[in-house]
Formats: C-alpha cells, sequence, structure tokens
C-alpha cells in the first residue's frame, strides 16, 4: 500500500463550544495519511497519475474557512469523508489537533481511520 501524508497542516476554522470560539477563528494542525488507489504514479512519474497533496492543503483549507464545528470528532470526520469522496481514496487517517487550547498543553486533538486497507 502507498501512502500519501502531510504532517502539521496549519488551518483556521470556527472550531469549539464557547461563544467566543463561535466567532474567532483558531489555528488547527491537521496531520493525514492517506492511501493511494494504486501505484500508478510509482511507475509512470506522472501528476496526472498521483493524489496531488497541494490540491488536498488547498481544499481543506477552503472547506474549513467556510464552516464552523463544536467538536474536533465532528470536524475529523468531516475531513475523512472529504478526502475518501472528493480524492476517491480507499483509505485515511485524520489527526486535527487544537493549539494550546489548555495551558502547560502543546495541542489536544484526535486520530481517526475511516475507509478500508487494501
Amino acid at each position: 500500500m502507498d501512502i500519501i501524508f502531510l504532517r502539521e497542516l496549519k488551518v483556521e476554522t470556527l472550531i469549539g463550544i464557547y461563544e467566543w470560539e463561535k466567532r474567532v477563528p483558531q489555528m488547527l494542525q491537521i496531520d493525514l495519511d492517506i492511501a493511494l488507489p494504486d501505484s500508478r504514479a510509482c511507475l509512470t512519474d506522472d501528476i496526472g497519475d498521483a493524489l496531488d497533496y497541494a490540491k488536498v492543503a488547498q481544499h481543506l483549507q477552503a472547506v474549513l474557512s467556510e464552516g464552523h464545528f463544536s467538536l474536533l470528532e465532528a470536524l475529523a470526520e468531516h475531513i475523512a469523508q472529504i478526502i475518501l469522496k472528493d480524492f476517491n481514496v480507499p483509505w485515511v487517517k485524520v489527526g486535527v489537533a487544537k493549539l494550546q487550547a489548555i495551558r502547560s498543553c502543546k495541542m489536544v486533538g484526535i486520530s481517526i481511520e475511516r475507509g478500508q486497507v487494501k
């Protein structure tokens, strides 16, 4: 199985249950492991056969800049479904973290896996 990964993608979005969190965007850190449907790009060396990780990052930043989620769990699920459906991949692991949400803690977050590993 071939996996593309993105680490420490920074995205601003409205996230949280408190009133101020519904008005003030927060910086999140997203980590992705995305299983490729095949290994064709390894053989052809052609971007047309690859998953364009720049497009993945841009798409997530655009979608997440428009919404609000109360919980990181719901946001992670939303990201997983976007990756699975919009990029037609079989499996994804999504990690989402709030930075400095708790004093003396660098980040808090969740990691989920969705889809089927071949």
